[in-house]
């Protein structure tokens, strides 16, 4: 049963996607790099020694721009930038192992972007090579990479398959030629079988495919024959993301705004490739998110283990994320911080071998509470609500909640709040009512996309 076009209405609102807690533009910016790194240290001595730890790495760079495209990236055909900025994300990775003051282990590793393969194999090589010879490799590790299909070569997949990588995400976004062309991200069905095809030849164990729905041109049809390409390649993991339209963020938007679908066809797209996936055999995992039924993200779903963060859904039992290179975001649990997202100033800041921090938040015991609740809520699709937290709701929100329970999209029974499976279409704005940084500092929601 999909919402109805009323409560699409109502419910398609600017909110956050929870990424984290508080959200990045409600972070207190407390801290500075003595305070980051004794927060790190403190983190790593509590469970980051006993769980390992995961990196994401930014790469930044891409050689054309997809004008749908809302990640930190720099458009550049030079090639030549490669060997400065691993060598910034090197030191940076040294001084955090300065921190820690000991030999980490590293449970997750994931390639980012930008467009990581727009590195040569052998520099994404020596980068992973510096930074797996000073670390260990828990016995589970879990290493992923972005690529990009036009430019992911069997070369590209080969050097990272010797360095333990197993899985790789595809950007594919939509394969109807007319909707690549309006978002400038142009790859023929050829070139994605042919990285598929690829991956799996070198023992590659998960593809995963990142689509999205609405997107400038997309219908029912065209959608369905998307649909029809990716069951004929079936990858492991889906990724269906709603399309997040921010032009006063990034104005390459504005190029298709008036061919978007309206709220109404925009959520029948996303029913429809949901029905679609389920045909398939695939399983909702949780927001955005499918996988084959015999994936360890269902496992994990299934067992109660599921966790998120800023990369999504994940099986790491790792609570402590350090992120490396321009704009990455570390996450230690009990606090986070942000890089520089200006290449040059990232890189210049690393020549003085200092950690080139930002913004972050030091996380308070109500932050820490609230951030379980959400969590609980976005991979489990249920909480008990700590009472503390409860007194803290505004009558307002707690009236909002009772009218998502009238709506029959979820239960709340003694402070015991279990999400219907047709509520998960909001759960972001589920999840809002619960945001006391948000609430009490009334912070405009349009900084976020919306919720539909």
């Amino acid at each position: 049963m999909a919402l109805s076009p009323a409560l699409i209405r109502k419910y398609n609102q600017p909110v956050p996607r929870y990424t984290s807690y508080p959200t990045v533009p409600l972070w207190d910016n407390q801290i500075d790099l003595t305070s980051w790194e004794k927060t790190v240290k403190i983190a790593f001595d509590q469970f980051g020694k006993d769980e390992g730890i995961s990196l994401y790495i930014h790469l930044p760079f891409c050689e054309n721009l997809c004008t749908y495209c809302g990640c930190n990236k720099r458009i550049t055909k030079n090639h030549k930038v490669e060997d400065p900025y691993i060598e910034a994300v090197l030191r940076e990775w040294e001084h955090y192992l300065g921190v820690l003051g000991e030999m980490p282990k590293i449970s997750g590793i994931h390639l980012g972007g930008g467009t990581p393969t727009f590195f040569a194999p052998e520099s994404l090589e020596f980068m992973i090579s510096k930074i797996l010879k000073s670390a260990e490799r828990t016995k589970n590790f879990e290493f992923s990479f972005e690529g990009h299909p036009n430019n992911t070569t069997f070369e590209h997949l080969q050097e990272l398959a010797l360095l333990g990588f197993d899985r790789v995400s595809y950007g594919i976004q939509d394969f109807d030629e007319k909707v690549q062309q309006a978002i400038h991200r142009i790859q023929p069905f050829d070139k994605v079988k042919l990285a598929t095809d690829n991956a799996r030849k070198l023992g590659y164990t998960s593809v995963n495919f990142d689509l999205i729905y609405g997107l400038p041109h997309q219908t029912l049809l065209t959608l369905e024959n998307t649909f029809q390409k990716v069951a004929e390649l079936r990858p492991e993991r889906i990724a269906f993301y709603s399309y997040a339209h921010l032009p006063s963020a990034f104005p390459a938007q504005k190029s298709f705004e008036e061919f978007l679908p309206k709220e109404e066809e925009k959520r029948a797209l996303y029913e429809f490739g949901k029905a679609k996936l389920i045909e398939m055999g695939y399983e909702e995992i949780g927001m955005d998110h499918f996988a084959l039924a015999n994936d360890p993200l269902c496992v994990a779903k299934k067992t109660g283990t599921l966790h998120r963060n800023f990369m999504g859904y994940t099986t790491l039992p790792s609570r402590m994320l350090l992120g490396l290179g321009a704009s990455s975001i570390s996450d230690v649990w009990i606090g986070f911080a942000q890089n520089e997202k200006r290449i040059e100033a990232y890189e210049e800041e690393l020549k003085e071998h200092h950690i080139a921090l930002v913004k972050g938040h030091l996380l308070t015991e109500e932050d820490l509470l609230v951030r379980e609740l959400i969590l609980d809520l976005i991979c489990k699709g249920s909480a008990t609500i700590p009472f503390s937290i409860w007194e803290n709701i505004p009558a307002k929100n707690k009236q909002a909640l009772k009218e998502f329970e009238e709506e029959g999209l979820l239960t709340l029974t003694d402070l015991q709040l279990t999400i219907h499976p047709d509520g998960m279409a909001v759960v972001r704005n589920i999840c809002s009512n619960f945001d006391l940084r948000m609430i009490q500092t009334q912070e405009k929601k349009a900084v976020f996309s919306k919720a539909i």
